[in-house]
């Protein structure tokens, strides 16, 4: 049947990853698009610029994103 081949196809691709030795793991991440975001976001850069701690924080925030950036495939 025509309905089951998108749900076959993901399937065959999760069995394909997990004999990779990889597992799935679904993330909930902030919609930027949501009332609000943007004052929150902006409130939370200017404390980051207003703290003391301003470049350890920096440094912390650009080696996490190198980290998940030069992950292997």
């Amino acid at each position: 049947m025509m309905m089951n081949a998108p749900t076959d196809k993901f399937r065959r691709y999760r069995a394909k990853k997990k004999a990779q030795g990889l597992r799935e793991v679904r993330l909930w991440v902030p919609d930027v698009n949501a009332p609000g975001f943007q004052e929150r976001l902006a409130r939370e850069i200017a404390a980051i610029n207003a703290s003391e701690d301003e470049a350890a924080i920096l440094r912390w925030c650009e080696s996490a994103a190198t980290d998940v950036w030069n992950m292997p495939d």
